[in-house]
């Protein structure tokens, strides 16, 4: 049991504060350096091959990534079961679970991986791709959809991590994962004049590398982490398997709502032109290493809340929630001192068009202003649904989000309002409304205190057919 200890955190006891920073800034660290994949490929693109270089890249990215929030969902979902069966002391239980995940997920990644390279050509007429971009776009595409199975895999041992307490190691597996993609981008396009499908080759070998990494770490550590890896072990079982759907499918739907929707209003934008549309491929890219704050921040409270809510410690559970929203808004206003401050320079990280670069600076920094608050208050308050374990409710947050807010905004401020392009910016700004409304809602409420966890539903569940058996036994 000490041995165990050693590769996870106890997050029922001591300082919440020290404890979440503790917990989180690896995760933070992770999450940035992970965005780095797609990151470095846009900035060494945008650097020598220019906007169609840029919208490639950036279109083929949002497609790949659209397919990967499927595994960061149900891995999600993993994390969340592990850390409520830690949380709970059913250790007993976490080999099996862990089969389970590992083996549906990379079934699940193969699937969409076959079926991302089959319909590549229609995903890219979907998302209205500008024409002088098209064969960019289709190359990183097709090459980045041959890393599902890596990134699935990597993703899935994280969130086991995560949920028995460890956010060091993952930090290192990417990390590890980052620099080799960043020379590989560089060695690719900078030194064999490759271009999109340069940095799609070198966003694949980074994510095997990190896949390959977590694995071989778990395997030596077999004993004492808690998967011996057995082949019976593999095995999918349906009492864990059901579980995992329940928390995790309600993830990849409110992924799925929020990602069509997104890549259907970049769809719009794209229509506007190449400017438009490199300021919106840039500009998003900027917004989104801003939300791996609120990710990192859901990951790391979601972790902490489950434990504890397993744990029957509903107080401190709300105390982390409360502690990560002031962590949140903090780096919130030092995201938009920099937004008003050196927009110019921000763009210009990622591009050198002069066009982009201007355009970007008026008409997408203030927007992304209303991203780091909505963003900063949306985490922290969803990692209490996702770490009770409500899944339903956050099926409930996406489709508001992407289909709801999303959508009926981006009519009303680019087709009736008339504001064109900045409307759509403002639109997906603006979506987030919906989730903090709820998610906000749900944590004031305290219907959380007396919500079930799941684990605890199968544990009566398993003890009620233990005692039909016993009684059945008796009979006979």
């Amino acid at each position: 049991m000490e041995q165990k200890k050693k590769f996870g955190m106890d997050l029922t006891q001591g300082s919440i504060l020290r404890q979440l920073l503790t917990f989180m800034l690896p995760l933070l660290a992770a999450n940035v350096i992970q965005q780095l994949y797609n990151t470095v490929d846009l900035i060494v693109i945008g650097h020598f091959c220019g906007s169609t270089g840029t919208v490639g890249v950036s279109v083929g990215g949002q497609a790949a990534q659209f397919l990967t929030m499927v595994s960061m969902g149900i891995s999600l979902g993993g994390q969340v079961y592990v850390s409520q069966l830690t949380g709970a002391r059913q250790r007993d239980k976490i080999n099996d679970a862990i089969g389970t995940l590992l083996s549906f997920v990379l079934i699940v990644s193969a699937v969409l991986m076959v079926g991302g390279l089959l319909f590549t050509d229609q995903i890219i007429a979907l998302m209205g791709t500008p024409a002088a971009a098209v064969s960019e776009a289709t190359d990183y595409m097709r090459i980045t959809f041959l890393g599902f199975p890596f990134i699935f895999g990597y993703n899935a041992v994280c969130a086991v991590l995560r949920g028995i307490g460890d956010s060091r190691r993952p930090l290192i597996f990417v990390t590890i994962a980052a620099v080799s993609n960043i020379f590989m981008d560089l060695l690719l396009v900078a030194g064999f004049g490759m271009t999109s499908d340069g940095t799609a080759i070198a966003t694949v070998l980074g994510q095997a590398l990190s896949f390959l990494f977590s694995i071989v770490f778990l395997y030596r550590r077999r004993e004492s982490f808690g998967f011996d890896f057995r082949a019976r072990s593999f095995r999918i079982r349906w009492e864990h398997l059901s579980i995992l759907l329940k928390l995790g499918l309600p993830q990849v739907v409110q992924s799925a709502c929020i990602y069509m929707t997104f890549i259907y209003v970049n769809s719009l934008v794209n229509a506007y032109g190449l400017v438009e549309s490199a300021t919106n491929s840039v500009g998003g890219k900027i917004t989104q290493l801003a939300n791996t704050i609120t990710q990192s921040m859901n990951q790391a409270c979601s972790a902490m809340i489950g434990q504890n809510l397993a744990a029957g410690r509903q107080n401190r559970a709300k105390k982390v929630v409360l502690t990560g929203l002031t962590i949140a808004l903090s780096l919130a206003v030092f995201n938009t001192i920099l937004a008003l401050t050196i927009p110019e320079l921000i763009f210009s990280i990622f591009t050198n068009d002069a066009a982009v670069i201007a355009f970007g600076a008026e008409h997408y920094m203030p927007t992304a202003i209303l991203i780091f608050f909505l963003s900063s208050l949306m985490g922290p308050t969803q990692s209490m649904v996702t770490g009770s374990g409500f899944a339903s409710l956050g099926l409930a947050v996406g489709v508001l989000d992407g289909v709801v807010f999303r959508l009926a905004f981006s009519y009303l401020f680019a087709n009736v309002l008339n504001m064109g392009v900045d409307g759509y910016f403002l639109a997906n700004a603006l979506a987030r409304l919906g989730p903090v409304l709820i998610c906000s809602g749900y944590f004031i409420s305290g219907k959380w205190r007396t919500r079930k966890l799941l684990v605890q539903r199968a544990a009566e569940e398993e003890e009620e057919e233990e005692e039909e058996l016993a009684e059945l036994s008796e009979q006979s």
